[in-house]
């Protein structure tokens, strides 16, 4: 996205930010970002990106708009019901700010398509609620040294997590070698609303310091909290010398 006038005004209070700055807001503008996942992560995640000025977003699910998705995807209202959430997504970044260069990806991602659509931006953002397609994720990031931002809840607890991988850090597999055998979700586990509103905006937040390159992002580490006790904390984790090859030889 190409600032211009209207553009800096807008984004003023956060141009004078002296860790943001004329410069710093340029990147923004700059960046690439891929969102996996319009859901409860995904809604928050996408409203602070377009907010931010991210001037390059895109969205892949391929699923549509339901009832029970109204009390946490705030994205969505009663009129976009049976609706593909990634037309509606594009149509509220739009107004939110037409600039945007906002790609459409109505589709499950999966081994076919993946590599094709991530290639084309520097930041993947995984808000998926399965652990198959977490791991696909992590995996062909790290093939393609893709810097990877991931958040997960489950009832009133939360994790957020940031890979770069064109650095040696651990990945998703260091934390968890293999899929659990009962995977928690939101269908069996159910969702605290606020809290995909957290989590979805720590992730944006955690977007915008690794497009920053600030030096304050969560590498090696996970951010755990709890929305009930309003409990956070930081776990630092270890790259594990039993990974798969793709995170050894790094």
């Amino acid at each position: 996205m190409r600032a211009n006038k209207n553009d800096l005004k807008r984004f003023s209070k956060q141009i004078i930010l002296k860790k943001i700055g004329i410069i710093g807001q340029k990147k923004i503008f700059s960046a690439k970002v891929l969102v996996v996942g319009v859901g409860g992560l995904g809604c928050p995640l996408i409203l602070y990106l377009a907010n931010s000025g991210v001037g390059n977003i895109g969205i892949i699910d391929n699923d549509k708009v339901e009832e029970s998705n109204l009390n946490r995807q705030i994205l969505f209202t009663q009129k976009d019901i049976g609706k593909f959430k990634v037309l509606q997504a594009k149509k509220v970044i739009k107004n939110i700010n037409k600039n945007i260069k906002v790609s459409v990806y109505k589709s499950k991602i999966d081994k076919n398509n993946i590599t094709s659509i991530i290639k084309k931006f520097d930041i993947i953002c995984d808000g998926t609620d399965n652990f198959k397609t977490r791991y696909l994720i992590n995996d062909f990031c790290l093939r393609y040294k893709k810097k990877l931002i991931s958040a997960a809840i489950s009832g009133f607890d939360g994790q957020i997590f940031n890979f770069n991988f064109k650095r040696k850090t651990p990945c998703f597999r260091c934390f968890m070698p293999e899929i659990p055998n009962l995977a928690n979700n939101c269908e069996t586990e159910g969702i605290f609303s606020p809290l995909a509103g957290i989590a979805g905006t720590l992730q944006a937040n955690e977007v915008i310091k690794t497009i920053l390159n600030s030096k304050s992002v969560l590498l090696s580490k996970i951010l755990v909290f709890n929305s009930l006790t309003t409990r956070f904390r930081k776990i630092e984790f270890t790259k594990n010398p039993n990974c798969i090859k793709e995170c050894i030889k790094k």
